[in-house]
């Protein structure tokens, strides 16, 4: 495999100074399963979509890093799903790094763990800044084919409000590629990443996970190979989650319909793209059983790049705006747009909001009138932050 895989002596573990994980993929990749998985691990605990490096421009004004415990919270329950403290999270910080590597260690101290990290869809294309963030960070990436992926995203809009969005098969279609080139910029800056196969991982866990906690440096549990222990207290609802919230890993093919022509024949026609561009050096391009017999032409190149770009805009625009605007004016865009300004708490986390006189609100709207199921999917900022895999 070309793609450089390197390893971080547990001798970088100093106090003051642990190196994260982050476990990544596209969407439906497998990356809940991997997290379930490898958060049994006595020795690490991972943040379940902990999502704070989206919200980056908060780090960057002043009014806006010095509530950023507090914005956390209320963008996506990240304080309360993971049982976290506030009070614990006072020091001053003046980055991202500082306040995520504050609340990863207080969140792996919980435990006993002496590595923290995260996994997340969400850093798809935000490895590269994520290396800069953290430098001695190492990165697990999960691969899956395309096909597999598109088809999951499409049943999981049932029940993923997040999925329902125009353009999900599209954006989860390239990002692959996205996911690709942030790899390729890691070997270039000699930083520490791990590959994985989906169906290596279902298939063969043990074999898998070995080579994992090898990575790692870390020493291989039978824990991180089986479910039946498993905590999932910080994973988000939905049906969509059903089989890693299961007692057992499914190594066969989950029942599928086939996909739409259009998108089938797209997919083919970019994998085909793929395998004549980079050939084996990628490993999702290793394991492709069928390609298209042609490539997409220039034309349709440039409009999937441009669709592309806007759906990235669309999910980024709601994270740049919660970053800079005080929470006061999210709390009162919630209560006009949901009548209820902890009704987004209460479709995240049945846990209690750590923020003032939330956990007084947040049981009742769990079932509130107010909040009809349709209009969840109105709010790009909810969309945005509550999506699963």
């Amino acid at each position: 495999m070309s793609l450089q895989e390197k390893k971080t002596s547990p001798d970088n573990r100093q106090q003051g100074n642990v190196p994260p994980i982050f476990v990544v993929g596209v969407w439906r990749s497998g990356t809940t399963l991997l997290y379930t998985l490898l958060n049994q691990h006595p020795d690490i605990r991972l943040f379940y979509e902990g999502d704070l490096p989206v919200l980056w421009p908060m780090y960057h004004v002043p009014w806006s890093r010095k509530t950023w415990v507090e914005k956390w919270e209320y963008w996506n329950a990240g304080v309360s799903r993971h049982d976290l403290d506030p009070a614990r999270l006072t020091d001053p910080v003046n980055s991202l790094a500082e306040a995520y590597e504050m609340a990863g260690m207080e969140y792996a101290r919980q435990k006993g763990a002496t590595v923290w990290g995260c996994k997340s869809p969400s850093y798809y294309n935000r490895l590269v800044t994520l290396a800069r963030e953290f430098p001695k960070a190492r990165f697990i990436v999960i691969w899956r084919d395309p096909e597999e992926i598109c088809s999951s995203a499409i049943r999981a809009a049932a029940s993923g409000l997040w999925f329902r969005r125009p353009g999900m098969t599209h954006k989860a279609l390239l990002a692959s590629e996205t996911l690709r080139r942030q790899c390729k910029r890691l070997r270039s800056m000699g930083v520490s990443f791990h590959q994985i196969y989906y169906r290596d991982l279902v298939n063969d866990t043990e074999k898998t996970m070995r080579g994992i906690c090898e990575f790692l440096n870390v020493p291989f549990t039978p824990a991180v190979t089986v479910l039946n222990k498993a905590d999932r207290s910080a994973v988000f609802p939905g049906a969509h989650h059903s089989l890693a919230k299961s007692n057992k890993i499914v190594s066969r093919k989950e029942p599928v319909g086939p996909l739409p022509p259009g998108l089938a024949d797209k997919i083919l026609r970019y994998k085909a793209l793929w395998k004549a561009k980079v050939g084996d050096e990628w490993l999702l391009c290793q394991r492709f059983t069928e390609v298209g017999e042609t490539k997409p032409g220039i034309w349709e190149r440039t409009t999937d790049q441009l669709w592309y770009l806007a759906l990235r805009v669309w999910d980024s625009a709601p994270q740049v705006c919660f970053s800079l605007l005080p929470t006061s004016v999210w709390h009162l865009y919630r209560k006009i747009k949901y009548k209820d300004p902890e009704w987004v708490h209460a479709q995240l986390t049945n846990k209690p909001s750590t923020l003032r006189n939330d956990s007084r609100e947040t049981q009742p709207c769990l079932h509130s009138p107010k909040a009809p199921t349709e209009k969840r999917l109105s709010s790009p900022e909810l969309q945005t932050h509550a999506k699963t895999e």
